[in-house]
């Protein structure tokens, strides 16, 4: 029986990997490094897309 893909709409501009974590290289008065959240602004950190409309193309 074949298996099926999952049809899920994944972010194209971070391909689902909405957040990441970067080092800044200094480290805090208790030891710990700085780091910095950033997530996608396309997809606002979900690492989805919302469904696009349906496009028809012809006459």
């Amino acid at each position: 029986m074949p298996q099926h893909a999952s049809n899920t709409r994944v972010c194209r501009d971070c391909d689902g990997f909405a957040t990441a974590a970067i080092t800044t290289g200094t480290r805090h008065h208790d030891g710990t490094r700085a780091t910095l959240r950033v997530t996608c602004p396309a997809c606002k950190g979900t690492g989805r897309t919302a469904l696009a409309g349906v496009v028809r193309a012809g006459r």
